[in-house]
């Protein structure tokens, strides 16, 4: 089995990286997430978090974000290698370990089947 460890080469964390996923605009929602999304030349999946104020409370926002990180935490050998995913909570949505977890595969697997990366920008390298 293999592992199932979120260690630092797995997450977005700088605010160039988030930019830089957030400069492709490419994204892919239902009722539980929003995932914006670009490929990158990494063997592996790396994943960030963007829980607003508007979310709720520092409460509500620490559990979308321990439970998102689960999920993917979980769920990382069945998400695309070389991609970089930025979550955030879809409004209005509840937070719950199953649906974030079936939402954060199926909307990896949707931006990855259609390109992650907008044509005219495939000379672009991750910052």
């Amino acid at each position: 089995m293999p592992a199932q460890t979120f260690p630092r080469k797995l997450r977005l964390r700088s605010q160039a990286e988030f930019d830089w996923v957030y400069k492709a605009k490419v994204f892919a929602a239902d009722d539980v997430l929003v995932l914006n999304a670009r490929t990158s030349d990494l063997p592996h999946p790396r994943l960030g978090l963007s829980v607003s104020k508007k979310v709720g409370n520092a409460v509500t926002r620490n559990r979308w974000k321990r439970l998102i990180r689960e999920a993917f935490r979980l769920s990382q050998h069945e998400l695309p290698a070389g991609i970089d995913l930025v979550a955030r909570p879809q409004k209005g949505a509840e937070p719950n370990l199953v649906a974030i977890r079936q939402s954060l595969v199926a909307l990896a697997r949707r931006i990855a089947k259609r390109g992650a990366q907008r044509t005219g920008e495939r000379g672009a390298s991750a910052p």
